[in-house]
Order: C-alpha cells, then structure tokens, then sequence
C-alpha cells in the first residue's frame, strides 16, 4: 500500500477525527486513508478533554480503518493493537522506558507521550468504521501547566525530529499491526499489551467515586478491563476510574 495514496497532509483543521469521520460520512473514505495535520486547533482527547497541540511540532494523525468481522465484544483487541503500534514506534525512539498506560495512553516512565482516541460506527452488530486518532508529542517543550505530566520526544533524547516523517512511519507501523490482526493472533495481542502495561505489579492509587484507595495492577483482559488485586480481586472498565498520579 504506498503511502502517499492514502496519507494525506493538511495545513491546518479543528480536529483530525473530526475531518476523518466527516470523509467517511461523505462516502469519500476507504480503509487504511490517513490524514495528517501540521496544526490541529480543537484536539480530541479521552472522555471529552482537549489534546493541546503547538503548531508544527507534533504528530495529529487518524486513520480510518475498516477491521473485518469485529463486533463490541473483540473492540479491545483492535484499541490493543493500536497501542502496541505506537509503543512500537515511540519505543525505537526513547527506549525501553515506554509504556502503554490503560487503556491507551503513551508513556514514558511517568509521564504521557501520547494518547490515542478510537471513535466508531457500527453496522448493525458489526464494527464497519474505526476512526484512529493519535497524538503523541515530538518537538513541543513548553506546555501548559493544566497538564499535570507530559513529555515530548525531543525532551527524552534531546533532538530535534521531523514530525511529518514521524508521521508517515507510524502509519506504516499501524498498518502493519491491522494486517496481522485476526482471531489467531488475538491472544499474542492481550499478552503484548500486559508485558509493556504501565505500573502493571505495582502498588497504585486509583479514585473511583470520590474514594481513593491503593490497588496492585494485576493485567487487563480480554474484555479490556484492568484487574487489581488488594484484599480482593477486582475488575474495572474504562472510565470506572481515575487514576492518582
């Protein structure tokens, strides 16, 4: 599949998501088309916050893809895959100390890199259209100081990196993921995910409710909910709990 085809570079647009669904809708996207943008104004992060983006400096990208007999139970297997496309491609920059932190943020001992935002549509029962999109952050040094941890690229090794080609690399290696993703490989991808699991074996502090409490990171499952074991052993979805970092 050659890249230029279907990756696609924009100057600038509120939303990378928001551009991708929208090509979609219009019956103008097919899977694997990719847009990318140097400056991303309305950013989409998790459970509705904005991912701040200064112009030029980072990666905003979505893709669109077309997964082939998923429904809402193996959803996870695809978010799974996505992140260990992107620890793939930020771990052959910045080193063993990259993580995947539930369910798909990118981080760097403890501090977010990037984080990934799934958006879908569905068929029926059938999962017809999963629009990807990945921030993660490259040249950006200054931040604003609402955010309470992040790290760039260029902070960990000290260089200055071209983000497009970053870019266009991670395409490749997302890609790569979703031709390998099928039934039989479902397994290997649960146990991927857990081997690079931020804080998994270690002693956490959660908030669920208005209460907080100190939990062990057991793994997540196949069900993509995270496990931790205290006086007993307990099972979370997404958006079940904050974390206290």
């Amino acid at each position: 599949m050659p890249t230029s085809r279907f990756f696609k570079i924009l100057d600038h647009v509120d939303s990378t998501n928001n551009y991708a669904m929208a090509q979609v809708h219009a019956g103008m996207a097919s899977h694997g088309m990719a847009w990318f943008a140097h400056n991303q104004t309305a950013g989409k992060g998790q459970r509705g916050k904005d991912w701040e983006m200064e112009p030029g400096k980072n990666i905003a990208l979505s893709l669109v893809l077309e997964p082939q007999s998923f429904n809402s139970s193996r959803q996870f297997y695809l978010s799974a895959a996505i992140a260990l496309a992107c620890h793939e491609f930020f771990f052959g920059y910045a080193g063993d100390e990259t993580k995947i932190k539930w369910p798909n943020d990118l981080y760097w001992r403890d501090r977010k890199a990037g984080g990934i935002l799934i958006e879908t549509i569905y068929q029926g029962t059938a999962l017809k259209y999963a629009i990807v999109g990945i921030g993660i952050n490259i040249n950006q040094t200054r931040f604003s100081k609402e955010l309470k941890n992040p790290v760039s690229l260029k902070q960990i090794t000290g260089k200055e990196l071209d983000a497009l080609v970053l870019a266009k690399e991670l395409y490749e290696t997302v890609m790569k993921r979703m031709e390998e993703l099928a039934p039989a490989s479902f397994e290997k991808i649960i146990k991927g995910y857990n081997q690079h699991l931020y804080g998994i074996n270690k002693n956490v502090r959660l908030k669920k409710d208005n209460a907080v409490f100190e939990t062990v990171i057991k793994e997540v499952n196949e069900r993509g909910q995270l496990v931790t074991v205290d006086a007993t052993e307990r099972n979370f979805d997404f958006g079940e709990i904050e974390w206290i970092i």
